[in-house]
């Protein structure tokens, strides 16, 4: 999402929430570390020996070298797992099949244990087509149930755009954040239509499509904070049941209950500076992340915290966190431009690997600004991480146990 100083970070206090019930009741039922080995095996208390061997499969870069910055915030897989759609600062959304980026030979290879040649691409032979933004990009999320259609994304003018990616056009358009920046949004998974977004402005809204003009209704609206602290993150549990987790600039993390918005259910406290993501990793256990350099996971039945993941180097930029829930495991982005995985038991990374440096002038600090896992049960896995010198990489991790 790019850099930003969150080191005064103002503290928790009151909150302000407004919100639609008869809405509700229709609709609700920088130090820079040492790389770890790329393949580390590990012993934990008893447990049987597990071992992950991360390869770097695929470098995709612009081959314009031109001190343009082409940052890339966000990458999300689409509901079948197999397109890449991307978006940052050069204002376009980039759309790629996971065929293009991870050609079935090299996961053939990987999947054995052997050894593949890391393939170098340019984005433009690389993406089967882009999409021109009016505004830097954020955060994308694709609709849920849309056959992966419809792709959503939160901008610096504070714009909520949904595009028709068949069409190549926005469809849906909301301007509720009084111009300040969009860094989330999200769609709920009990009813896809229901979005929400987090803001500069303090806020984190809530709105259908399908009540009001042509910018939908706010069917609920939260300010976890009177200082009016920037909401960094929104994210639906995706387990089927009515909660929404805040990350909030006020050093707090929060859960609500959508059907009862009037204060939150779960307030977690813990890091030290701004926490930029929350994620769900199951129905029971939610993961932070703050600009403190920590990732936190938290029980969500009495907010006790599990444990503290350290290793990653994260003092004042989104980094990105992304759980692939099936296999476990937690991977981040690092401002000395790695990228680092974690196995939700245990509080040290288990691998981290340099992004391959791109020789492009103004880009001699760059750090790893987003990644996404690709949800699918197998034993092997697939970690895209997105560089702030705009280089998509590709990692590819087999188990070995």
């Amino acid at each position: 999402m790019g850099a930003i100083d969150w080191s005064k970070s103002p503290k928790p206090s009151n909150a302000t929430i407004s919100f639609s019930f008869e809405w509700a009741m229709k609709n609700l039922s920088s130090g820079i570390h040492p790389t770890l080995p790329t393949k580390q095996t590990l012993k934990h208390q008893g447990d049987r020996l597990e071992e992950w061997d991360f390869s770097l499969s695929t470098v995709v870069s612009s081959s314009a070298n031109a001190a343009v910055s082409d940052a890339l915030g966000s990458i999300e897989f689409d509901p079948s797992n197999t397109v890449v759609a991307t978006g940052g600062i050069a204002r376009k959304i980039r759309i790629y099949s996971l065929n293009s980026l991870l050609p079935e030979d090299n996961i053939q290879l990987l999947t054995r244990g052997e050894q593949n040649d890391t393939a170098f691409l340019d984005h433009v032979n690389a993406c089967s087509f882009y999409i021109c933004t009016p505004a830097k990009l954020s955060s994308l999320r694709w609709r849920p149930g849309s056959g992966g259609r419809l792709l959503c994304s939160g901008d610096y003018d504070g714009v909520v755009m949904e595009y028709d990616l068949e069409r190549k056009l926005p469809v849906f358009e909301r301007d509720e954040h009084g111009g300040r920046r969009v860094w989330s949004v999200d769609y709920s998974h009990w009813d896809p239509f229901v979005g929400a977004s987090g803001s500069d402005d303090g806020t984190m809204q809530m709105w259908d499509p399908r009540c009001g003009g042509e910018g939908g209704e706010c069917v609920a609206k939260v300010q976890p904070a009177a200082a009016r602290s920037s909401v960094c993150c929104v994210e639906f549990s995706p387990f089927g049941d009515s909660l929404i987790a805040l990350g909030c600039a006020d050093r707090m993390a929060y859960a609500y209950d959508v059907r009862k918005m009037v204060e939150p259910l779960h307030v977690l406290e813990g890091h030290t500076k701004t926490v930029t993501y929350v994620r769900f990793v199951d129905a029971q256990t939610m993961v932070s992340a703050g600009t403190d350099g920590c990732l936190k996971l938290w029980n969500m039945s009495d907010c006790g915290l599990i444990r503290t993941c350290k290793g990653h180097v994260n003092s004042r930029s989104f980094v990105g966190l992304s759980v692939w829930r099936h296999g476990g495991l937690l991977g981040c982005g690092s401002e000395n431009n790695q990228v680092f995985v974690y196995d939700k038991r245990w509080d040290e990374p288990i691998c981290a690997r340099g992004l391959e440096p791109m020789a492009r002038p103004g880009f001699d600090h760059a750090f790893v600004s987003s990644v996404c896992w690709r949800q699918v049960q197998e034993d092997h896995c697939t970690l895209l991480a997105g560089g702030s010198d705009g280089v998509l990489q590709v990692f590819v991790g087999t188990k070995i146990s």
